[in-house]
C-alpha cells in the first residue's frame, strides 16, 4: 500500500464478454501516482460435478511499451483477418452455440449400447 492507502488502485476499467471468456482491461496507478495497463482474461471451467473453475491470465503493460504494443497488436490483427477473415470457424465460439448433448466433458461421443 502507499501512503494514500492503496495498492495498485483501479482508476478505469472496461470489460468485455466472449462466450467462456471474459477481459478486463484496467487503468491502474503505481505508488508513484503513474498509470499503466493490465489486462486479463478469465475462462470459466465446468467441472464434471457441476462446480466451476475460472483460469486467469494477466498482463501488464507500462506507458513506455504502448506504441509497441499498439503497431504489434493492429499488424496482428490485420494479419489474421486478411489470411482468415472475420468469420468464427468453431461452432462453440459462436454466442448462440448449444453444446451437443451427444459428448460428455471430456470431448468423447456418449454411446448407448442398447442401441446398437
Amino acid at each position: 500500500m502507499n501512503e494514500k492507502g492503496y495498492e495498485n488502485e483501479q482508476i478505469f476499467s472496461k470489460i468485455l464478454k466472449a462466450g467462456r471468456r471474459t477481459y478486463f482491461i484496467d487503468v491502474r496507478a503505481t505508488k508513484a501516482d503513474d498509470y499503466y495497463l493490465t489486462i486479463t482474461e478469465s475462462i470459466k471451467f465446468t467441472e464434471n460435478d457441476g462446480s466451476f473453475r475460472f483460469k486467469k491470465h494477466k498482463i501488464t503493460l507500462y506507458k513506455e511499451d504502448f506504441d509497441g504494443f499498439k503497431n504489434n497488436l493492429e499488424e496482428m490483427m490485420a494479419y489474421v483477418i486478411e489470411h482468415r477473415g472475420t468469420e468464427v470457424i468453431s461452432e462453440k465460439h459462436q454466442k448462440d452455440f448449444q453444446p451437443n448433448n451427444n459428448y460428455n466433458s471430456s470431448g468423447f461421443r456418449n454411446i448407448n449400447f442398447d442401441d446398437i
